[in-house]
């Protein structure tokens, strides 16, 4: 793999490719006990053009009053369908306004909620500070071509096809 790091622009369009490809993450919260951390499979709601992340969640949910306590987060975004990875350090915001929460919000989360009126509903910010990034480029089927075949031949793999590097935004 080849390091590139990206910044401004390249940065943003990295971060929001991958962690929308991606959809779900494992958003760990609690930074600052000791591990175990608290993790939790969240759905992405979008990744605007600033590189901010937004998710919903629940008032009452253990993760916002997490938040509340401390408000750095860990994010960890994977889609394994094309080798692609994403680590995101960042601090979270929580917002219950109606607009942010009419703005942000989805019908999917009905499967939770009570409608976008429920008193429960809040709207999470992560804002990015700390960004590692693995992208194959080639895709699983030629990442996986040169895996085999440095099997078949004994060979260490020359698959020179991945990126990886920091985005800072």
């Amino acid at each position: 793999m080849s390091k590139e790091n990206l910044f401004s622009k390249d940065a943003i369009e990295k971060l929001k490719e991958l962690s929308e490809k991606a959809g779900t993450c494992m958003f760990v919260t609690n930074l600052n006990t000791k591990p175990p951390f608290n993790a939790r499979p969240m759905s992405l709601q979008e990744c605007d053009e600033e590189g901010n992340l937004w998710f919903i969640s629940s008032k009452e949910s253990n993760k916002n009053m997490e938040i509340e306590r401390n408000n750095e987060v860990q994010l960890y975004f994977m889609n394994n369908g094309d080798y692609e990875y994403l680590s995101v350090l960042g601090n979270a915001f929580i917002y219950d306004d109606k607009y942010t929460i009419e703005e942000k919000w989805s019908v999917f989360a009905n499967a939770w909620f009570d409608g976008k009126e429920d008193p429960n509903v809040s709207i999470i910010r992560v804002e990015p500070r700390d960004v590692y990034y693995w992208d194959t480029k080639a895709g699983k089927f030629v990442s996986m071509m040169h895996f085999v075949s440095s099997i078949l031949t004994g060979k260490k793999t020359d698959n020179k096809d991945g990126v990886e590097g920091k985005i800072k935004i």
